[in-house]
């Protein structure tokens, strides 16, 4: 679903997130839930505020496995790439992608092809415990 670049895109993209989730059977209580909420908050916030391009929507794709709930943010800035930063303690911003880092089993960030602007950030939450996980190993 496409949304637009402004903080109001940003919001309504994070409740399409939550509602989504709910709808698929995910409980509100479950980390999964929590952090896919999160995750979507975080690279929703980072569109409009790092990938803004005036005209430009970003867009949101979540799909979910048995196993996984996948999250991929698409903007159009694609020259201006997320890394994660050491902000002083008592900053007030630049903390998202190490937030994603701590809630995500897996995130990445993926250019589009020359010719076509942007850049995806995506990331990945598993719903059930990896197997090591689950045996105690």
């Amino acid at each position: 679903m496409r949304f637009s670049s402004t903080p109001r895109g940003a919001r309504l993209a994070r409740r399409l997130v939550a509602k989504r989730l709910e709808q698929w059977g995910c409980s509100p209580e479950s980390e999964a839930y929590q952090s896919m909420v999160s995750i979507a908050g975080e690279l929703c916030a980072n569109a409009v505020r790092h990938g803004h391009v005036p005209g430009r929507d970003f867009r949101v794709c979540l799909t979910a496995t048995d196993a996984v709930l996948c999250i991929e943010v698409t903007d159009t800035r694609g020259e201006r790439r997320p890394k994660p930063r050491s902000n002083p303690y008592d900053a007030e911003n630049g903390r998202g992608l190490l937030i994603v880092g701590m809630l995500a089993d897996r995130w990445a960030v993926v250019a589009h092809p020359p010719g076509h602007p942007g850049k995806t950030v995506r990331a990945e939450v598993h719903t059930q415990p990896a197997e090591s996980d689950a045996t105690g190993n």
